[in-house]
């Protein structure tokens, strides 16, 4: 056998071999990508996907704009995250099956916003989502009451928005029924994290003594031998409002300091005050 031969044959036998693995590739079937189920089980809850017109409620009732930070706590199939990042938020999902953060991450790149919406694969419990600005969520009660003290731990301001489930005796600041495109679960529910107000504050007229529940407050303002009970007492935030003795307060909670204004017969003034000992651990009265 002469060389050319032997270049011919083992040519021909190298062409066999490519069309052969060409040919069994494509016998082979595709492997198709994974696709959830309504109700299928979960680590913690079983999968309901938010219909999309609460999803925009939702953010909606978060007034959420591209300086937010989101995040989403089981971000099923990602339409919560990928919807926060279409308003330009950065957005991040976290969901305990891997599978579905493959499917999040690939429905991210088909609507174009995989550089602003970000999955990973984690446990609720686990995860540190205290930068968030804005939380949603679609959990059972159990699950946000066990995830309701780091809550409470979020920087005053933080906006908590859940799908149908409540948060116990945390009553929402505000709740949204849609009906429009919406078959199950349409209830909108909104609590925005408060201060640490509770404790004993000096004034320097007096003493100003406050109580909390969640976002609502109750006590007394002291000011010389007359004591004035608190009414309408309520924090949004940081931001805290009662009135006393006729008197309509407001100010903003920073620390162990209130500064703001008070209006009583028609006029404005300043006012102040400076928390006496360390605030309550926990802003609620469970």
């Amino acid at each position: 056998m002469n060389a050319s031969h032997f270049v011919r044959q083992s040519l021909l036998v190298l062409c066999l071999s490519v069309i052969a693995a060409s040919v069994f590739a494509q016998a082979q079937p595709a492997k198709e990508q994974y696709q959830p189920q309504v109700g299928q089980e979960g680590k913690d809850v079983i999968w309901v996907p938010t219909p999309q017109p609460l999803v925009e409620k939702m953010l909606d009732m978060a007034k959420v704009t591209p300086k937010d930070y989101v995040i989403d706590l089981g971000s099923g199939d990602g339409r919560t995250v990928i919807t926060a990042a279409k308003r330009g938020a950065r957005a991040l999902g976290i969901e305990y099956n891997p599978d579905m953060v493959e499917l999040s991450k690939r429905n991210a790149a088909n609507e174009g916003v995989s550089d602003k919406a970000n999955f990973v694969k984690a446990d609720l419990f686990e995860s540190d989502f205290s930068q968030a600005t804005v939380i949603t969520m679609f959990l059972l009660p159990e699950i946000n009451l066990k995830l309701r003290p780091r809550i409470l731990d979020l920087k005053p301001g933080t906006r908590i928005v859940s799908n149908s489930f409540t948060m116990g005796e945390w009553t929402a600041d505000e709740t949204a029924t849609v009906s429009d495109g919406c078959g199950g679960y349409c209830t909108a529910l909104l609590w925005i994290v408060p201060a640490k107000a509770e404790g004993s504050w000096q004034l320097p007229q007096g003493e100003l003594t406050l109580k909390q529940n969640f976002q609502l407050i109750s006590g007394t303002l002291k000011s010389g031998s007359n004591t004035m009970p608190i009414t309408n007492g309520r924090l949004s935030g940081d931001e805290i409002s009662f009135s006393a003795g006729g008197a309509q307060y407001t100010g903003r909670v920073s620390g162990n300091a209130i500064e703001g204004t008070v209006r009583s017969g028609g006029s404005n003034s300043k006012w102040n005050a400076t928390r006496t000992g360390k605030p309550a651990a926990a802003p609620s009265r469970s």
